[in-house]
């Protein structure tokens, strides 16, 4: 019969016809031809120690003030905060919204340890977005 599971414990394919399995009737030699299919595993290959584990992953950069930014119609203000050791430069960036309003890219402002500072940049229309970009001295 195709797809029958033999019964392992008791050498009966389930589900076998009655005449061709002798009604429980056990099939010859059915362990003997699994007991081949076993794994066998040896202790002696199985480490003692677990394997060693990746190593962990880089620690985050502390790099780049914090800045909040605020749309008001047609101006925006980003207020920024660096928290930080090192010096970031930061430039405010915004797109505006019509086609024939110019965007914006503020010039490069160094806030130092422990800095605030305040960007300010406008459209004559609408804003679109409006974003602050980081880079190192």
């Amino acid at each position: 019969m195709r797809g029958a599971v033999p019964d392992v414990a008791s050498d009966v394919v389930p589900g076998a016809p009655a005449a061709a399995s002798g009604a429980g009737a056990a099939v010859p030699g059915l362990a003997d031809r699994l007991a081949g299919d076993r794994a066998v595993v040896n202790l002696a290959d199985i480490p003692a120690e677990p394997p060693a584990q990746p190593a962990p992953p880089a620690a985050r950069e502390l790099f780049g003030a914090d800045c909040d930014t605020e749309i008001e119609g047609s101006r925006v203000t980003a207020y920024c905060h660096n928290g930080y050791p090192e010096t970031d430069l930061i430039r405010l960036h915004v797109e505006c919204d019509r086609w024939w309003d110019l965007d914006g890219d503020g010039a490069a402002v160094a806030v130092g340890p422990a800095g605030r500072v305040e960007l300010a940049g406008r459209c004559w229309k609408e804003v679109r977005s409006a974003w602050v970009t980081h880079e190192r001295p």
